[in-house]
């Protein structure tokens, strides 16, 4: 069985913070039923770079986060539609939506007005800042996010800053927290049997991943260096050039900077006064790095990762995205799975990350064609045949 068999969530969500959040349900087993606008559905649907697919409403960004999930079309303007909508939310374990704040209210459908339909309900609202404060009407996408968390001004270094991170990390963190969010209110609701609300913003969930660097100045008073590709907790850690490229080290314990200067020949830099002790290498990380790769260059990236890991130094070779996703360790976990998708093909996608031992998730169906499950959901509620052509004619699906 699945984790979360027979738990069912309505998604009304877009693009990718709540997307993600609900595919992690998805894959655990949930039966997650994605509401979408009947026009053109979620906006991450003509998003990616394959202008086909995006035609079809099928673009790579929605492909990405919504397998295992069913879609149902309601336009939510309408009186009928919002009558099916509380029906629907009856049967209900989850809804998660990512509006602006106020947006539910506005429709007559807000947390408290569905919470007396269904007391069982839990209600995750997704925003970039909350629904109160200041700044909770404001717009925000992912890198207006990642400005305003101090993620971009601590990023790079002293040539290139600020810099934000190559993919969307707030989004995707935002999702993260909501997801476990959930999870943890339906075993709050296993225990007393109620619902509740859960307000997931997506600046407050990144700032915690900065969790080091933030408590070296809430606690001691330091503001962070930019230090681009180097750890600023050890010395040597970070990237270093090699002779055909450059690798990772991480000789962070004392001992493993003992063995890294044997291994590099240079073992004359462990009585050195300025590289002897942890802290004076850091402060002087600047004069050790040259010194280290004058070695490394002698020879290839392959070579020092096998050597310094077999020794027990953590190493590695940085790798283009494409060799990455095709790594044999990624590859022996299963991190992508394949499926079969109409009028497309095989789509390779992300799988659940976390290997459950007894209840493991799997992308069982491909992500769901605009509407393909709506006249489906509709028998379920009671709807007849008739009905639903009716509906279909007055565009409420």
């Amino acid at each position: 069985m699945k984790l979360l068999s027979g738990i069912r969530v309505l998604d009304m969500t877009n693009v990718l913070a709540g997307p993600f959040a609900t595919v992690h349900l998805a894959l655990l087993g949930a039966e997650v039923i994605k509401i979408e606008n009947p026009t053109d559905g979620d906006l991450a649907r003509k998003l990616g770079n394959v202008p086909e697919l995006n035609k079809k409403l099928m673009g790579t960004s929605f492909l990405a986060q919504n397998a295992n999930k069913k879609s149902f079309t309601l336009n939510l303007k309408g009186d009928k539609a919002k009558e099916i909508f509380k029906k629907l939310v009856q049967s209900a374990d989850v809804l998660v939506e990512n509006f602006r704040p106020g947006v539910m209210e506005r429709l007559g459908l807000s947390y408290n007005t569905l919470s007396e339909i269904n007391p069982r309900l839990v209600y995750c609202a997704i925003s970039g800042f909350g629904q109160t404060g200041p700044d909770a009407f404001k717009p925000a996408y992912d890198q207006i996010i990642q400005g305003l968390s101090g993620v971009m001004a601590i990023n790079g270094d002293e040539t290139l800053n600020p810099l934000r991170c190559g993919f969307p990390v707030c989004d995707t963190v935002g999702g993260l927290n909501a997801a476990f969010a959930i999870m943890a209110a339906l075993f709050h609701r296993e225990r007393l049997g109620e619902g509740q609300f859960i307000d997931v913003a997506m600046l407050d969930s990144i700032m915690p991943l900065m969790g080091w660097v933030a408590a070296n100045l809430l606690i001691g008073g330091k503001h962070p260096v930019l230090m681009g590709n180097d750890n600023f907790t050890a010395a040597p850690s970070g990237t270093f050039a090699t002779k055909d490229g450059y690798i990772n080290i991480a000789a962070n314990k004392q001992e493993q900077w003992e063995d890294l200067t044997d291994i590099l020949g240079v073992p004359e830099l462990k009585e050195d006064t300025r590289f002897k002790e942890r802290d004076t290498r850091k402060a002087n990380r600047k004069l050790l790095t040259p010194l280290l790769e004058e070695k490394l260059k002698e020879k290839e990236t392959s070579y020092w990762a096998e050597a310094l890991n077999k020794k027990g130094i953590p190493s590695g070779e940085i790798l283009s995205l494409d060799d990455a996703l095709h790594a044999p360790q990624i590859v022996h976990r299963e991190t992508i799975q394949s499926i079969e998708a109409p009028e497309i093909g095989e789509l390779k996608l992300f799988n659940l990350t976390a290997k459950f031992e007894k209840t493991p998730g799997s992308i069982d169906s491909p992500p769901p064609k605009l509407s393909e499950h709506t006249s489906d959901i509709l028998q379920e509620l009671g709807y007849s045949c008739d009905e639903i052509d009716k509906f279909k004619e007055q565009k409420i699906i």
